[in-house]
């Protein structure tokens, strides 16, 4: 089967949860479909992209989009009402681009991740289209009016209202759609929830797998140090939960691992707190720290880091919510903290509990061994592929 795959951004380097995410995808696809990748980029191609891609796609089409181009999709928002999350990444010359890419190619499936390439697509009635709604966006932005500044706060409302206008609207244009979580799914704003399928993420335990060797740090938190929800973490980490733990002990060390750390997470920066910016292996850092804390706050869908540390061997700690997408059972597999006082009473708590921490990794290793390889959570998507019909 032919399958057309667009995406809002290249695949790789994976250093984003939606590159990851479909990095993995297209991986497994491509091992019963012909794949043809249409990305859009804003950013300078990595030298390696496009050699690690055509592993696995047949044919590449990128969509270079220039500052100037953002700019005039932003300013379109104003008048066409799409989100911004959505406007974006959609122009006139680049639908015209697709719909060649379409009658040339003429896909069996149609694949789009994330509603910001949905656009591009919604009108094709002759193919099965498939729409990864990955997050619920909607309940993301919401989640974060209140913790913006508040002269942000009224262009947050108008995206966060525009959101659940889209992501309502564009479930009817699909034949099929996705996403990463029960959590995630029963926050999306569409009639019929029950016809959303959950397709999570997989982690590769060949890749992420328990190493030996010293440990540099105690409590290790890491991911893409650009997105809010890891800023605040990040800031919530080290300015409310450790002072408390040095209280106990002050010579735990903290380690902040991850691509393009914001000006407030270099802030956080000091002698017992260490900023890495972009790991060129992220294993590195997992293999250096005794425990990862995610203390997510605000974040949606599933968190990539605590299936990585887990398949690496490493004990989690992280909240409520987190959890809710992960369904580990806390205190067997993970444990679950909402306060700066919970959070620093586990960290104490599993330091100090070596039995402890080896009743986590072991139980952790077999939850994700089992629930989340890559190839397992993917057969779901080929067969929703392959029996999607158009409406």
């Amino acid at each position: 089967m032919k399958l057309l795959v667009i995406t809002s951004r290249v695949p790789w380097p994976l250093e984003k949860g939606d590159k990851l995410r479909i990095y993995h995808q297209l991986r497994e696809l491509a091992k019963a479909h012909e794949i043809i990748l249409v990305a859009i980029n804003d950013q300078k191609l990595h030298p390696d992209a496009d050699k690690e891609l055509r592993k696995f796609c047949s044919q590449i089409h990128y969509l270079h989009f220039s500052k100037t181009t953002i700019l005039k999709n932003l300013i379109g928002a104003i008048f066409n009402r799409l989100p911004f999350q959505v406007a974006y990444f959609w122009n006139p010359k680049a639908q015209m681009i697709i719909d060649e890419i379409v009658e040339m190619h003429k896909p069996d499936r149609i694949y789009c991740q994330l509603i910001r390439t949905t656009e591009y697509v919604k009108r094709q009635r002759a193919i099965p289209k498939i729409l990864d709604y990955m997050d619920t966006f909607s309940k993301g932005v919401e989640r974060r009016i209140p913790k913006v500044a508040f002269w942000k706060r009224p262009l947050f409302r108008i995206e966060w209202k525009r959101l659940l206008h889209y992501e309502s609207t564009i479930f009817n244009r699909f034949e099929s759609t996705t996403i990463i979580s029960e959590q995630d799914r029963k926050l999306l704003p569409v009639f019929d929830t029950d016809a959303v399928t959950v397709i999570p993420n997989g982690v590769d335990t060949d890749f992420f797998f328990p190493q030996t060797g010293s440990k540099t740090h105690d409590v290790l938190f890491n991911g893409n140090m650009q997105y809010p929800p890891n800023i605040e973490s990040a800031q919530f980490l080290v300015r409310e939960i450790m002072p408390l733990v040095w209280k106990q002990k002050p010579q735990v060390r903290v380690l902040l691992s991850g691509a393009d750390p914001a000006a407030e997470v270099l802030a956080l920066k000091s002698e017992r707190v260490t900023v890495t910016g972009w790991v060129e292996d992220v294993r590195t850092s997992f293999a250096a720290s005794q425990l990862l804390v995610a203390p997510m706050q605000s974040s949606i869908g599933l968190q990539n880091k605590l299936l990585e540390a887990m398949a690496m061997g490493i004990p989690c700690i992280t909240s409520t919510m987190s959890n809710n997408a992960l369904q580990a059972i806390p205190n067997e597999q993970i444990l679950v903290a909402e306060t700066a006082q919970a959070y620093a009473h586990a960290i104490c708590q599993l330091l100090d509990d070596k039995a402890l921490q080896q009743k986590l990794i072991t139980n952790a290793l077999v939850f994700v061994r089992e629930k989340y390889s890559w190839s397992g959570v993917c057969e779901q998507l080929n067969q929703l592929i392959i029996h999607a019909q158009t409406k």
